[in-house]
């Protein structure tokens, strides 16, 4: 029988069978990263892409590194096809960029036939993740913007208390004067559950003092 994270392949068994138990333990140590991604996620909403993006980029890459083995033409080969994909999404927090790494880097060892360091990473860098999470260093990714002119500083006491309601965590971006010698703030909001977008505007637009709110998801104001 095979051994549950041998670090080689076990030869005595077919291939197919090494091939399909790497596959199954990439398949299941990437869910295990996603889970934990989603579970300490503290967005608006969860990109389901994304989730996605990290079980099938452990796969993708426990395959090209089997594809690979020990070839230096075959990984130049792969290395040179790689190069003509171009990958343009953006992802604005860093600690998603972690996340994929830490799936890909699973894959990569799994690859390589490194059980034992694939399933001992996975199993601490999901722990800290939840560490991190129930820790005071918890982080906290914003999904909307609001931006909001004042006709004085003083009103600014009011709107927070407004955003005190609606948002669970809020902070202060930028602010800036415009044109007309007004004041503009940019916060980013993450909004309580069901809470919309619509009832915070309509609060705003009543509220004295508050010119031209607008809530986006970008955190560049467009006109």
């Amino acid at each position: 029988m095979l051994e549950l994270f041998p670090d080689q392949p076990v030869y005595e068994y077919p291939q197919l069978i090494n091939i399909t138990y790497s596959f199954l333990w990439a398949f299941v140590l990437a869910s295990l990263i996603a889970i934990t991604h989603k579970l300490t996620f503290t967005g608006d909403y969860y990109p389901k892409n994304f989730f996605q993006s990290l079980v099938l980029g452990a796969v993708v890459t426990t395959l090209v590194m089997m594809a690979i083995g020990d070839s230096l033409a075959r990984g130049l080969g792969v290395f040179g096809a790689m190069a003509i994909i171009r990958f343009r999404t953006r992802i604005d927090d860093p600690r998603d960029v972690l996340f994929l790494f830490a799936a890909l880097s699973t894959g990569l060892a799994i690859g390589v036939y490194g059980f034992t360091i694939s399933f001992v990473g996975a199993i601490l860098f999901c722990l800290v993740a939840f560490l991190l999470h129930l820790s005071p260093f918890k982080s906290y990714a914003h999904h909307n913007h609001l931006f909001f002119s004042l006709a004085g500083s003083d009103k600014l006491e009011s709107v927070l208390t407004l955003m005190g309601e609606y948002c669970t965590h809020y902070r202060s971006i930028a602010m800036f004067v415009t044109k007309e010698n007004v004041l503009r703030y940019h916060y980013g909001i993450t909004l309580k559950k069901g809470l919309s977008k619509e009832e915070l505007m309509q609060r705003l637009l009543i509220l004295e003092g508050v010119q031209h709110p607008k809530i986006s998801s970008n955190e560049i104001e467009q006109a």
